[in-house]
């Protein structure tokens, strides 16, 4: 495995499985005391498979190795699965498991849709990919695109001590810096990670993304899997089109969940009578959550910019000032929209009454999202350790009150 240079943060693009899985295990082959993996997503395939030989082979020769998967996305691992990583040492976790009801997934809301990996402190992972073969290109016509970052220096350690205060029992706290007065809270620095919770942090990632928006001065392009956006990104988009800046929304062409797509939509005339430019990406599914602003700003992370991921979701985006990174994303971008997207025209003399109805609501729904959240069904989130032998009886519970601050 090629390390990436000695600079205080170093930074590398990578894009799909087929650049993230091989950094990934690399890494955690030449881990020396601990490696650290959050996902929303880990199936019993081709790419869960090989992270289930690398942690087994990483614990089986002293490395500390805590997995903690989603208990809604993550729903159907096999307990064979899960019991050979507890009796090699792994501390495994899963957020807030729930039974079927009548064979239906619930808990379907505050989901652990994070997607982190840290090792020895000194490389780490962050970004939309999940462990599973669906973010390979030879999976078929629902390979997913999506993007994640490779860091190493300071913002390494951000990411690694994060995940030893989110995971209980994970790392010895005494070997952790002491924690600073919130986890979004940074040394200076070009990287910085950002996380959505539902206690202290619960509008980060979206200022982080206002802030960037309010201050562009040429160009805003955002790549987004789910967007439905709350009110105020939703005006800053077309306020920020209004006063000349080129904004580019990179969308879902083939969406996975169309009906996600319809309702999203349902904003295209108001972002296009504002001068947004709409594109949609049409080869496979996009499930990527990244922006570049000015070349100078970028973001890269689990969020979409949707009410589940704004408000109700555990997420974590690094937001980078890096000007080469910055261009290097955007070059990708710039690559997909010129091969593999097909601009959305402007239908402003084919709106029917349906959808101009339709689109006040989504409108009016979105301003008001926010406030009605909590209505919605909740619950105290948990992590639960199985035993080793017994990966769905005895088992160890963690009750979160404040979500990894």
């Amino acid at each position: 495995m090629t390390p990436l240079p000695s600079a205080p943060d170093s930074i590398r693009l990578l894009e799909n499985g087929e650049e993230y899985f091989p950094r990934v295990f690399e890494a955690i082959a030449q881990a020396r005391e601990s490696v650290l993996v959050e996902t929303f997503i880990l199936f019993d395939d081709e790419a869960g498979t090989k992270l289930h030989a690398a942690l087994l082979a990483a614990a089986r020769r002293g490395v500390r190795v805590a997995v903690t998967v989603d208990g809604f996305g993550s729903h159907d691992l096999p307990p064979a699965f899960i019991t050979e990583l507890v009796k090699a040492g792994v501390h495994f976790c899963t957020f807030s498991p729930c039974r079927r009801l009548l064979g239906v997934r619930t808990h379907i809301f505050r989901r652990m849709h994070r997607k982190l990996v840290a090792i020895d402190g000194e490389v780490a992972f962050v970004g939309g990919i999940n462990f599973s073969a669906q973010h390979l290109y030879g999976y078929g016509p629902r390979a997913k695109q999506d993007y994640a970052v490779e860091i190493a220096g300071p913002a390494a350690r951000q990411v690694h001590d994060f995940l030893a205060r989110a995971i209980p029992g994970a790392c010895l706290q005494g070997r952790l810096a002491p924690p600073p007065p919130g986890c979004n809270t940074a040394p200076p620095g070009p990287v910085r990670l950002v996380t959505r919770d539902n206690h202290r942090h619960r509008n980060d990632i979206e200022f982080a993304y206002l802030d960037a928006i309010r201050a562009a001065r040429r160009e805003v392009v955002i790549a987004n899997a789910y967007f439905l956006p709350g009110y105020r990104l939703l005006h800053a988009l077309c306020e920020a089109a209004g006063r000349g800046i080129q904004v580019r929304l990179l969308l879902q062409g083939k969406p996975d969940m169309p009906w996600v797509a319809r309702a999203g939509g349902l904003l295209y005339c108001h972002l296009q009578d504002s001068g947004v430019q709409i594109l949609e990406y049409v080869e496979r599914p996009f499930h990527g959550k990244v922006a570049v602003v000015d070349e100078q700003w970028a973001t890269v992370g689990s969020s979409n910019l949707d009410p589940l991921s704004l408000s109700l979701n555990l997420e974590a985006n690094l937001v980078i000032r890096d000007t080469a990174f910055a261009q290097r994303l955007r070059g990708r971008l710039q690559a997909l929209i010129a091969e593999r997207c097909r601009e959305v025209p402007p239908r402003r003399h084919e709106r029917s009454l349906l959808d101009a109805a339709g689109a006040t609501l989504m409108f009016h729904f979105l301003r008001r999202f926010p406030a009605w959240v909590g209505w919605l069904p909740a619950h105290t989130p948990r992590l639960v350790t199985p035993q080793a032998g017994d990966p769905r009886g005895r088992r160890r519970v963690f009750v979160l009150e404040r979500e990894a601050e």
